[in-house]
């Protein structure tokens, strides 16, 4: 194994911001990533997997680790179950999975990064999220090298969540997730948008354009030609409030385990902060205001500033703490305090 060394990190991700990697790798295979697991452990090094980097944001002094990125992209199929290796763009999984004609991911079109980064977020959109069909996700040990298989009840999938954000964080690499993908089964159409935004009885290829469309609507697509396109789609979850706190509010709700649902884009803006609100070299997307954007030459430091004021300003106006979505790495806990106190 012979990592690169000193590699900018902002050439990574969709931010467009962050320091260099120490060490930095392509992992082409399940044993190239063994022995990169092991190259680290036997330096002592921290190892940090960068997917598409379409959910991270890097400090601009960088990682003192070595940074991997998992490249295979192998694909199986064995009856309803298809196991794939977690560097394929998930774009391209899902692609795939509607012009078989198997249905289980098609409202996930369009979400940038890796199938490895689906079941750590639970990603999710428009009505449907990737736990629904995950049967397993095969992970390594970062601390042994040991290869496991984990089945869905042991990840504990929730809203945007999972065992590798809480109690498993930085224990295991993803490397394959089993899907289990109905043959010509129908779309999930579940999503009051999505609904208005297709025929009665659409097919899966008719959900999949829709729900593209709708994305690129809000710059939700990785476009070189958008302004927007420098961001991590959606900066805050949505909130989950108890029913009574929520009627306080006209926010858009929706049901949700432990309360309702609100929709933190309606709650930004209608905390004054408009779409294209910007800030120096950052600022809100100008087609959707959950999305914060480097308008170019941006920070790590000015976008967690702006992230910090767009967040007081809800918590102020509604006394609802939002919470960041995406990963931070490389940062000390205080400056990360304004986000997540």
């Amino acid at each position: 194994m012979t990592p690169r060394e000193q590699v900018s990190l902002a050439d990574y991700t969709t931010l467009a911001v962050g320091g260099p990697a120490r060490f930095f790798f392509d992992a082409q295979d399940r044993a190239a990533l063994t022995e990169a697991l092991a190259w680290a452990r036997e330096r002592k090094l921290p190892i940090e997997v960068l997917g598409g980097g379409s959910n991270v944001l890097i400090a601009d002094r960088g990682l003192d680790a070595l940074v991997l990125r998992i490249r295979d992209a192998t694909l199986n199929v064995e009856d309803e179950n298809v196991t794939v290796g977690a560097g394929m763009r998930w774009d391209d999984l899902v692609a795939w999975s509607v012009a078989e004609d198997r249905a289980g991911l098609e409202c996930l079109s369009g979400i940038p990064g890796d199938v490895g980064a689906a079941p750590m977020q639970n990603v999710g959109a428009y009505g449907q999220e990737v736990s629904e069909t995950i049967t397993r996700v095969d992970v390594i040990e970062r601390a042994t090298g040991n290869a496991l298989s984990l089945l869905p009840d042991a990840c504990a999938f929730g809203y945007r969540d999972s065992v590798f954000k809480r109690s498993a964080e930085g224990r295991y690499v993803v490397a394959r997730v089993c899907f289990r993908l109905c043959s010509k089964g129908a779309p999930t159409v579940r999503y009051p948008e999505l609904q208005r935004a297709v025929s009665p009885s659409p097919t899966l290829s008719e959900v999949r354009s829709a729900v593209l469309a709708l994305r690129r609507r809000k710059s939700m697509v990785i476009d070189p030609n958008d302004d927007n396109r420098r961001s991590v789609g959606s900066f805050f979850l949505n909130p989950v409030v108890a029913e009574a706190d929520a009627d306080r509010m006209a926010s858009p709700r929706y049901p949700a385990a432990g309360g309702v649902k609100l929709s933190a884009a309606w709650l930004i803006e209608h905390a004054g902060l408009t779409k294209g609100t910007t800030r120096g070299p950052v600022g809100l997307s100008t087609r959707h205001s959950l999305a914060i954007i480097n308008r170019g030459g941006a920070t790590s430091t000015q976008l967690i500033a702006f992230a910090a004021e767009v967040r007081e300003r809800v918590r102020d106006r509604f006394g609802v703490s939002l919470v960041p979505e995406p990963r931070f790495l490389g940062f000390e806990p205080h400056e990360l305090r304004a986000l997540f106190d």
